[in-house]
């Protein structure tokens, strides 16, 4: 794992480094508010897919915003979804078919879609493997 110190002034890999002209004159000065530590990690590290249904994975939680992995079987129980939040949903490998307010829509991998809170929507069917990542805006 690989932790990078995200701040106003860009990345680093020194999370003690002042910003430029912050006039900060030691390293312990930097107080931990002042950067933000990330996790590096891989969409598609252990993205085995279940024996049946979807594994669904937060990535990220912050504030209104949740970043979601989404791993398929080909074995899956159509279930409608009706959302309090906005999503939009991209497929990163694989292929689906589904079935949004009522219209069928086929995704593949590199399309990605917008569904406004409130829009029925279905997963009727989908390639063993594929993997999306969901954007929730609560």
């Amino acid at each position: 794992m690989l932790l990078i110190s995200v701040r106003a002034g860009g990345l680093s890999d020194n999370p003690f480094e002042p910003e430029p002209g912050c006039g900060l004159a030691a390293p312990d000065a930097r107080r931990p508010s002042e950067s933000i530590l990330m996790r590096i990690d891989n969409l598609f590290a252990n993205a085995a897919a279940p024996a049946q249904g979807e594994r669904f994975e937060a990535l990220l939680t912050h504030k209104n915003l949740v970043i979601e992995r989404i791993v398929s079987s080909a074995a899956i129980t159509p279930t409608q979804y009706v959302q309090t939040q906005d999503e939009w949903v991209a497929m990163l490998q694989g292929e689906a078919t589904l079935e949004v307010a009522g219209e069928a829509v086929e995704l593949r991998s590199g399309d990605y879609l917008f569904l406004p809170a409130g829009t029925p929507h279905t997963v009727r069917r989908v390639s063993e493997g594929a993997l999306w990542l969901a954007i929730h805006l609560h």
